[in-house]
This record gives structure tokens, sequence and C-alpha cells, in this order.
């Protein structure tokens, strides 16, 4: 049963959890976070298929694990992390599903520690070069490298050590065709999909931006629709998810009708990058009343945004869920609302918003 553990960015980590909870024959043990980076401990059943989960940056497998309290010096734990079966068992894993078959590779140590009282990060980074040169004749260190060996001290005291098992192709989900400063991470991006719940519909994004939301939920399954009111915007979008329905228009005036999208997912600005027109909270209430008015009752509206929304733009939702997330050293929070409410009378006629009418 191979031992496996996943990043993702700070906050991602619980939602990382319940993707990998979804897959036949994992077993989630232990979500950790180091600092730069959340790490979800995981085994995979013998003959399951090693899961990737959208929300992670990158998977590895575990190669080993020590303790500070069995021995707190850099060569210790060296040798500690890089010994025996597991080691055997870890190469073996990453030859496989990377199909490198070549005796010498190039390989590179990363290291990431809590604290530097005991010893240095890049201390232990030498003495675990030391170890794999040791170990494997012919192996030198590079970078770029073959292979990545990376170890964190995941809780204080406690270190873990991994194969890179994943490229930075699986963090960027593909690429964008077209880039945009403060264009959202695609690992962002699919958590909060995953968040509005099974596809059923049309998923919104009203501030699309480059299309990474709507690029995400058309993976996962929804029929998507985007808007922005930059025209540049729009064309990025438009170029990154071909044949999506993606307009101009203002968030707080959609010309859509009541009720027909299943669930709404944005990045709403906040002013770093894209500022929000006028007074911050009196847009907030207006953009929130609107997708009170076109998404469906049950629906989800699933908003990133470091404030709370405005006690009065909640009327005609329940807050469900919050996860406080910090990306590029920014704090914000992921939340997800539903919409209350019955759903409207069949035969009745939709109405579309009076500013875009």
């Amino acid at each position: 049963m191979p031992r496996l553990f996943a990043t993702a960015l700070p906050g991602l980590g619980p939602l990382v959890r319940r993707e990998l909870q979804d897959h036949p024959g994992v077993t989630v043990h232990e979500v950790a976070r180091e600092g730069r980076s959340d790490i979800v401990l995981f085994d995979v059943a013998e003959g399951a298929r090693i899961p990737r989960p959208a929300a992670a940056e990158d998977c590895f497998v575990e190669v080993g694990r020590t303790l500070r309290e069995e021995g707190d010096a850099a060569p210790w734990i060296a040798r500690r992390l890089w010994r025996g079966s597991r080691v055997e068992r870890g190469i073996e894993l990453w030859r496989r599903l990377s199909h490198h078959r070549q005796p010498k590779l190039r390989y590179r140590v990363v290291v990431r520690v809590r604290q530097q009282r005991s010893f240095l990060r890049t201390e232990l980074r030498r003495e675990l070069a030391l170890a794999v040169q040791r170990d494997r004749a012919g192996w030198y260190e590079a970078d770029p490298a073959d292979l990545e060996l990376w170890v964190a001290e995941h809780r204080p005291g406690a270190f873990i050590a991994g194969l890179r098992l994943t490229d930075a192709g699986m963090r960027q989900h593909g690429g964008r065709a077209v880039e945009r400063k403060g264009a959202l991470r695609p690992t962002v991006a699919a958590a909060m999909v995953r968040l509005a719940g099974r596809p059923s519909g049309i998923l919104l994004d009203p501030c699309c931006g480059t299309g990474t939301i709507l690029a995400e939920a058309r993976s996962a399954g929804w029929e998507v629709r985007g808007t922005d009111l930059d025209q540049v915007a729009v064309a990025a979008s438009r170029r990154n998810v071909g044949g999506a329905t993606v307009e101009v228009a203002d968030l707080r005036s959609l010309p859509l009708a009541d009720a027909s999208i299943g669930a709404c997912v944005s990045n709403l600005p906040f002013g770093r990058t894209f500022d929000i027109p006028g007074d911050a909270d009196r847009w907030v209430r207006e953009a929130l009343t609107e997708l009170v008015r076109v998404v469906r009752p049950g629906g989800r509206i699933v908003l990133l945004t470091p404030q709370a929304p405005p006690k009065p733009a909640l009327a005609g939702l329940r807050l469900r869920e919050r996860h406080p997330v910090l990306l590029l050293g920014v704090a914000t929070t992921i939340w997800v609302l539903e919409r209350a409410g019955e759903a409207p009378p069949p035969g009745g006629t939709p109405r579309v918003s009076r500013r875009s009418a």
C-alpha cells in the first residue's frame, strides 16, 4: 500500500482531503501545514489508481519519516529519512509513473523546516544530498533535475520526505492561451467549483477575467457562462475557454432571466489588482442582490473575497461554509452561500434585469 502526500495552498488542505476521500481505495490520515503549504497524508490501496486531486499543487510518494526527538541533528535526520525499503518502493513507483529508465539521474533536494535553532535548513539539505549520493551510484545534483526529493517539517518536530510524482502541469491544469496579471490559480478555481456542488445547468462567473473558473467548471461537467466589465478580459476568456458564452456586462445588472443559473462561482475584485467601482459595501450588496435573482433556489454562490459579505447583502442566502486561504501572502476567504426560497412557478415569464434590458 503506497504512502503518499499532496501539497496545497494554505487553507486548501481540507478541500483536497474531501476530494481524495471520493477516490476508491484512498484513505486520508492527516492534514497538516508547514507554513508555505498544507500537506495531506494519505494511503492508496494496492491496485488502486494514484489520484491527482485538482485542488492540490503536487503529489509525492513518501520515502521516510522521523521526529526531532529521536535525534535533533541534520546528519541523523537525513539518515532516518533516506533509507531502506521505502526508498526502493518510492523510486520504483516514481519510475513507473515517469517512464524514466536511465540508471543515472539528476536529482534535487528541497527542504522546509519550521525552526533553525538546532541546525540550518541548508545543513539538512546538504546531508540529504550526501545520503542520496552514498546510496545511488551515478546520481548527481542538478537544477533542473529528473527527480526531486522534498522534505517538510509538516508538524512541529515531525519530518516527512517524498519523491515528487508530478510536475508544473498538475498545478497549471494545462495552462492558459492568454495570461493576465492577477489571474486566479487553477487549483483554487477547481476547489471553488467543487464547492458549488454537482453539475446541474449553467455555472456563471460574472467576473470571469481570463476564464480560469469557467475552464475548471467545464472540466467538471457544467455548462458555463461568463461576464466581465472589461472587454480585454472577455476576449481573453473567449480564447482560453473556446466556445463558452462570454460577454461584457456589469455584475449588478446581468442580462439573465430570474432563476436561470444553477450556480455562481467568482473571484470578486477587492482592490489589489482590479478595483471595485464606487463604495465597496454598496457594490457587494448590489452584486449579491443580483446573484440571488439569477441563481435558482437551492443553487450555490461561491465567492473568493477577503471581506465578509455585509449582513444586509445576505438576504435570501444561507452561509454554508467558509474557508480562509492564503494566496501569494494575501489572506482571503472562500465563502459558500446557498440561495434560499421556493422555485418559481412553472410557466411564469422570466424577468431580465431592468438595467440591462
